[in-house]
Parts: structure tokens; sequence; C-alpha cells
């Protein structure tokens, strides 16, 4: 009898040891960072951690991390449907020699494959890489951030497979060596919409590669190498002012790029078209004011 209660005891102590290491381990749908949090923290509100990449791997699938006051929570890679929240607190990347996110998220149960950020700035530092590098995605939503001084693109994307939408809205992307929205996908389709947004002082402020299709709105394409460029691919362009790039619109072979209601001026060239790129204009346009005013290669009267 003794040993039946001692074998009984043990087998609650198990069982009670078991449950509490599965709750302590359980991911939560919101967990918060702190500058002055740490990562053995369970990620609440009380006692937050202090890194995205701590977080992440405390929170659900579908969840979201927010920010508890101004802070560097570092470079994240992100392998799941998440929400990274930072508006109004000022949360940052520094992403000196490496890429601020890595979005790659390919796990079949993951139906949702997106990504949100909003309200971070990402500094590259004159030697990060990516600012945002898109592997693989449903979709990435881009609102209200900051990507400056990185070596390469401040958005790369670069999925290999279906198709991906991606929304880039009230953000500023400047100061990076290469381009500030890069589509160079491998496979498959992508859709890029980008608005209330400046693309200023990159190699070229959007560029597009084929199988992509882009429209950009309500923003600001200044100070790059070629404000806007497409290459077998399509971009409308709708009340945006491109002004003292070296090229403001470039098509090149396969690539087509309606606009309308938009400013080109103060470019060295306004316009540029070759290997059979299409640059259509929708008369609404003022191209007056650049070096060379360059020509659409046809123009079409709004409906």
């Amino acid at each position: 009898m003794f040993k039946n209660l001692v074998s009984l005891k043990v087998l609650v102590f198990a069982v009670s040891f078991f449950a509490l290491a599965t709750i302590a381990d359980a991911q939560a749908t919101r967990t918060w960072v702190s500058g002055v949090g740490d990562d053995v923290n369970p990620c609440s509100r009380t006692a937050p951690c202090k890194t995205f990449a701590g977080a992440i791997s405390k929170t659900a699938t579908n969840g979201e991390i927010n920010c508890l006051d101004p802070a560097g929570y570092g470079a994240v890679t992100v392998t799941k449907s998440i929400t990274i929240d930072c508006e109004d607190t000022q949360g940052s990347i520094l992403s000196a020699g490496t890429n601020g996110v890595i979005v790659n998220i390919t796990a079949a149960a993951d139906t949702k494959k997106a990504f949100k950020i909003r309200g971070i700035s990402i500094n590259g530092a004159g030697t990060g890489i990516n600012g945002i590098r898109v592997l693989a995605a449903n979709t990435v939503d881009v609102d209200e951030v900051v990507i400056d001084g990185v070596t390469q693109h401040g958005i790369s994307l670069e999925t290999t497979a279906g198709t991906v939408k991606v929304s880039v809205d009230k953000t500023t992307i400047r100061s990076n060596t290469g381009n500030g929205i890069n589509s160079f996908i491998t496979g498959g389709t992508m859709q890029v919409d980008v608005s209330n947004s400046r693309l200023s002082n990159n190699a070229t402020g959007f560029s597009l590669s084929s199988n992509t299709k882009a429209t950009i709105s309500d923003s600001i394409i200044n100070g790059n190498t070629t404000g806007l460029v497409a290459a077998s691919s399509t971009m409308g362009v709708i009340r945006c002012t491109i002004a003292n790039n070296t090229t403001g619109i470039s098509s090149l072979a396969g690539g087509s790029v309606r606009f309308s209601a938009s400013m080109i001026t103060a470019n060295n060239t306004g316009l540029s078209s070759s290997g059979g790129g299409l640059l259509i204009s929708h008369i609404s346009n003022v191209l007056n004011g650049n070096t060379v005013d360059g020509a659409p290669t046809s123009s079409v009267v709004l409906q």
C-alpha cells in the first residue's frame, strides 16, 4: 500500500512538472520588447525581452511583437507569420554588417505566410547589407518604416515561387548604395504597391525586373541615379514627384511604365527608353525643366 502511494505521488509530480513546462514554453499571441528587457524573460509586458530575435521565438504564429520604449532591438529572421509594430515608440534596428530583417516563411502549415512591420527605423550604418530582404512569403506589409545606409537594397525582393504581394506605405528609403526597392525574383510573380513614400539618394529609387507588376502613388522620388526603372515588368506611376535624379523614369527591354498626374522635373534626363521599353503618358503629367526632357513613346487621353 505504501509503495502504491509513493508511486502515485511520483506520477502526480511528473504530470504536474510537464504540464508546467508546457505552459512555460507556450508561445504568446502578443509579446513585448524593451531596451531594459532580457531575452530569458517570457516577453510579457511586465517581463519583456530585449531583442526581436528573442521575442520572435516566444511569439505564436500570426502573433504580434510590440515595443515598450525607444531602443535598438537587433536584426531578425522571420520564418512565420508575424507582426512587428512599434508605432509611436521609435523602435529601431541597427543592422551594421548584416541584413536588418530577413523574411523567409515557407512552412506548409503556415497558410497566411504574412509579415507586417510598422513604425521601425532600420539603420545599416554604412555597412548593413539589405534593410528588408524577402525570400519567401505570401504578403509583406511595410508601414511607416525608415531604411537608411545599407550597402545593397533598402527592400530586396528575391522570391522564387508563388504569387507574392508587397505593400509599402508612408515609408522613407534613403542613402543606400543599391536600390531603394529592388525586385529581382527568379520564379513566380510579384505585385508591389508603394504609396505616400519617399525614395531618395539611392542608386535607383524603385527597380523592377521580370514578372513584377507595380504601382507607385503620391510619392517623392528624388536624388537617385535613376528614379524609376522597369525591365520585363510593368509599372504605374500616379501623382508622384520625380525630381533631381540623373534619369527620372527609364523603361528597358520588355518594360512598360504608365504615368499620370505626375511632375517630372529638374532631372538630367526626364524620360529614357531603350530596347523597346514603353513610356506611356496619360496627358496630365508635367514634363518640363529637365536638362533633357525626353519624350514618352506614346500618349493617351484620360478616360
